[in-house]
């Protein structure tokens, strides 16, 4: 069937402008994602997920300048003992990065084993990708997978001392980055994985996880400051048998932002948490779509997303809960809600469950609101401030989507940044 001929023509456009990377072991998995590509065509209004987000920027053949951001203190994550990966606009910067080495994990550049005609991310590179391509067309994934000629694969055979910290930064304000990520994470073992930063002009990521019985992975990504900066980043998972896999997003400032998860738990007893908070002023959108599939028995899942908007900034939640026939004893469980701090800003939500099985639990639920006057009302009559009453009600309302994150201490850094924030906007 024919593409529409403007999505054809926005296509064609923005494929003639990229050049395939050519041979190594991956080249296979290029040619075929850049085969879907073609026939699904890029993004635009019509496609019914995409209805509330404009994708007119991130399939333009040239990237949208954004101004680099000196956001004036130091970088997330930096008070902790980590292992530094950086990439600057997209490129790997082996100066500023650590020794890859580490105990219970191995980390290669994408770069270097595309000269191996093999190699064991090989078996994974663009292929949790292409699972995902089903029901839901993402094209932006395939256009990675085609594309990226940096990112890390990271294999995780057993319990690593410290995290891996994946940092993004953005040097040139015509930068146009995309990075490939594959994470195995081996029977038995378990790591976590950190990212911030805010990459390039225009950001293209995907991360593919696989974990296998037993395993477990934590995710979570700071992502800003540079806010004329648009990205696109995309995140599959497939979980084994009594596997764990949580990942958490904290999001400040960005003209665009539009994060996408795919996640499938196919072993029984696989537990899969994904959370999300997320915080703008003016001209910001932020899009959160997420499809989890339980196609197994007893597996658990939570969607926890929070968004506080002001000054007309739009907020999107796109969630699915898909449970398939046999999956009984499903725990799934759906939330998004915003604060809207002004008449000006928006919210737009469409929680879905479909549900092929008879023994499940499984709820959703989407909420938009002012602040609690109520609240707001005890606080000013004890004395506190009404710019700083509404910054402590602000934290209470995110509350349950930092909770998800598994370290406390990490945790406790994202709210600091978060009070950071709303202080400088008082």
């Amino acid at each position: 069937m024919a593409l529409p001929e403007r999505k054809q023509s926005d296509t064609d456009a923005r494929l003639a402008a990229m050049t395939l990377p050519e041979g190594g072991c991956l080249a296979e998995a290029r040619k075929a994602a850049l085969s879907r590509v073609q026939t699904m065509g890029l993004p635009n209004r019509r496609d019914e997920y995409w209805k509330y987000t404009r994708p007119d920027t991130l399939v333009q053949a040239d990237a949208p300048t954004a101004a680099v951001f000196d956001a004036g203190e130091a970088p997330m994550f930096d008070e902790f003992d980590r292992l530094k990966v950086v990439f600057v606009d997209g490129v790997f910067d082996a100066e500023a990065s650590d020794d890859l080495s580490l105990e219970g994990i191995s980390i290669e550049r994408i770069a270097d084993i595309c000269d191996k005609d093999i190699h064991w991310a090989k078996d994974l590179y663009g292929v949790l990708e292409a699972r995902g391509q089903t029901p839901v067309a993402r094209p932006l994934a395939a256009l990675n997978t085609a594309f990226a000629q940096d990112g890390v694969v990271i294999r995780v055979t057993g319990t690593p001392s410290k995290p891996v910290s994946l940092v993004y930064r953005h040097g040139s304000d015509s930068s146009d980055a995309i990075l490939h990520h594959v994470v195995r994470v081996e029977s038995g073992a378990s790591a976590t994985i950190l990212e911030n930063g805010p990459a390039a002009s225009r950001f293209n990521k995907c991360m593919e996880v696989d974990v296998a019985d037993g395993g477990a992975l934590h995710l979570v990504r700071a992502q800003g400051r540079d806010h004329e900066r648009r990205a696109a980043t995309h995140l599959f998972a497939r979980l084994g048998t009594e596997s764990v896999f949580k990942a958490f997003t904290l999001t400040v400032n960005g003209v665009l932002t539009r994060n996408e998860a795919v996640i499938e738990l196919t072993g029984d007893d696989a537990v899969a948490h994904i959370a999300g908070a997320c915080v703008g002023d003016g001209d910001f959108h932020h899009d959160d779509t997420v499809f989890i599939t339980h196609d197994a028995v007893n597996c658990e899942s939570r969607q926890v997303f929070k968004k506080v908007l002001r000054n007309g900034a739009t907020g999107v939640f796109q969630g699915k809960i898909l449970v398939k026939e046999g999956a009984q004893k499903t725990d799934g469980y759906q939330i998004s809600q915003s604060l809207l701090l002004d008449d000006d800003s928006q919210f737009l939500a469409k929680p879905e469950l479909e549900i092929y099985a008879d023994d499940v639990a499984c709820s959703h639920g989407s909420t938009s609101g002012a602040i609690d006057e109520e609240g707001l009302f005890y606080l000013r009559s004890r004395g506190v401030p009404a710019d700083v009453a509404t910054d402590l009600l602000t934290l209470a309302f995110l509350a349950e989507a930092v909770e998800e994150i598994e370290d406390d201490e990490i945790a406790a850094a994202l709210v600091a940044r978060l009070e950071g924030w709303l202080a400088r906007r008082r």
